[in-house]
């Protein structure tokens, strides 16, 4: 997957008014696919599917996760920031997201010819859960 971005962050300038306030209504989903597949205590394994022209709105999403391209396309994300990226996608294509507990907020939109099949694996996180663990804490 790679991505250009097409607007910097700050600049809500070219954004389509539909889309400010469905962002303004803080009505976020947390979750990062569409369907889950399977979950167990240490990860959430998502499945998306988005036709030509559809759209996962706005969401506020903290875990880390690999997502994985079953299909190629092209999408489309909208930060909260005002930084709007161009997302390439090839066949078997795979990118981990960090976001280490901070929130990000966004959405991804299917801008492409073709329908986009994505599968996302959600990593929880382990030591905190698991081990009762603090960041900076040592096994």
């Amino acid at each position: 997957m790679k991505c250009v971005e097409l607007n910097p962050v700050g600049n809500f300038g070219p954004w389509e008014a539909s889309k400010l306030r469905e962002l303004k209504k803080k009505k976020l989903d947390n979750s990062i696919g569409q369907k889950l597949l399977f979950e167990n205590n240490t990860i959430k394994v998502w499945e998306v599917v988005l036709f030509p022209g559809e759209r996962l709105p706005f969401r506020k999403i903290s875990g880390n996760y690999n997502l994985t391209s079953i299909t190629e396309g092209l999408a489309v994300s909208r930060y909260a920031n005002g930084k709007i990226s161009l997302v390439r996608i090839k066949e078997g294509d795979s990118m981990f997201m960090k976001h280490d507990g901070q929130e990000s907020i966004y959405d991804f939109e299917n801008i492409g010819e073709n329908i986009l099949f994505l599968h996302a694996m959600e990593f929880k996180p382990l030591l905190e859960k698991t081990y009762g663990l603090q960041k900076g804490s040592k096994m």
